[in-house]
């Protein structure tokens, strides 16, 4: 389909493209009848012809269609549009981990340790389903404006009750994130998940992933599967000061090389990062994180680029009332005194006080 041919497929009204990768394209679209935006995955039409790439593209929508967990992308449809076959899905308004760390830099322990709860729940529910996502990395998880937290893309995903499509000895995912048995092509479970949450949680507290060569040095010298296996990484608290004792140790346990070893679940995962974050029920967890998002300002404002297109802001404040000015400054300033008070669960530990403090500086 040509971008400038067509602004509909199917149903629903094209916005705009929003990536292109080797499966296909994703737009950004809006379903009318429910007035909706949504996300569309096309596959490569040239893919159509190979019964593999299509059987893994419907398994994903299949898979991923009954579930309704609000740690997970919603699949709304799968149809085929002019011989391409397409998933909508649910868009979320906000941007993807490694966006975050690509604007604000590591994030403080603490708000690391949210995204890593919410995580846990989401995969907690897949693997419930026999649902192994496979392929769990910052791009794959999506932070909404109001604090959602949501994994998404399960093209690589393996349904432990469907026919394997993935050949012994073959591997599928992103090696930095993939446990050894996952690298050597080995059948996996719940369990190589849990390993890439802990590549993941460490990346969102240090900056980088823990198998990553160190500035220096030489990259060749052992290959990915040889510094995993060794156990070769820098502790998360040598890495940065400041990250509490029971954080560092729940991703040593995730990277454990053998998976006896590693954490034994995700709700254990679950009960772990609670108690160190003193309940953190989901509402509660949604709140901060959107207060983050909004300090670290990773996410445009809304209406930003009308309010430009509009006027500057000096000619619209011209123009209110000075009494509406004073009670809106009024009002920011209330908000910016709740936004610095922890949540009456929070545990107020000296370990996550100097996490979250730092989130100024950072």
């Amino acid at each position: 389909m040509g971008e400038t041919s067509t602004r509909k497929i199917g149903r629903y009204e094209i916005e705009r493209e929003l990536a292109e990768g080797g499966m296909g394209v994703v737009h950004l679209a809006r379903q009318p009848s429910l007035e909706r935006p949504v996300v569309l995955k096309r596959m490569r039409r040239e893919l159509a012809q190979d019964e593999e790439a299509e059987a893994r593209f419907l398994r994903e929508a299949r898979s991923v269609a009954s579930i309704h967990h609000p740690n997970v992308v919603g699949v709304y449809d799968c149809f085929s549009w002019r011989g391409e076959l397409i998933i909508a899905c649910e868009y979320v308004d906000g941007l993807d981990a490694a966006s975050a760390l690509a604007k604000a830099g590591p994030l403080p322990p603490r708000i690391a340790a949210l995204i890593g709860l919410e995580l846990a729940r989401g995969l907690e529910e897949l693997h419930g389903r026999a649902l192994v996502h496979r392929d769990l990395k910052p791009d794959n998880v999506l932070l909404g404006r109001g604090g959602e937290v949501k994994i998404a893309d399960f093209g690589i995903a393996h349904d432990a009750r469907a026919r394997s499509l993935t050949r012994s000895g073959v591997s599928l995912g992103t090696p930095a994130y993939m446990a050894p048995e996952q690298i050597r092509g080995e059948k996996v479970d719940a369990r190589a998940d849990l390993f890439a949450l802990g590549v993941l949680l460490y990346e969102l507290v240090a900056g980088r992933t823990p198998f990553a060569p160190r500035e220096g040095e030489d990259g060749e010298q052992a290959s990915l599967l040889q510094r995993i296996e060794r156990g070769a990484w820098r502790s998360l608290r040598r890495e940065r000061s400041g990250v509490p004792r029971a954080l560092a140790a729940l991703v040593a346990r995730c990277l454990a090389p053998k998976p006896k070893r590693r954490v034994a679940s995700a709700g254990e995962v679950c009960r772990r990062l609670e108690a160190q974050l003193g309940g953190a029920p989901p509402a509660a967890a949604r709140a901060e994180l959107a207060a983050w998002i909004a300090r670290a300002g990773v996410v445009p404002a809304r209406g930003r680029t009308r309010r430009r297109a509009a006027g500057s802001d000096a000619a619209a404040r011209a123009r209110w009332p000075r009494r509406w000015v004073a009670l809106a400054a009024a009002l920011a300033c209330a908000l910016a005194v709740a936004a610095a008070t922890l949540p009456a669960w929070s545990p107020g530990t000296a370990a996550w006080s100097a996490g979250i403090a730092s989130a100024a500086s950072e």
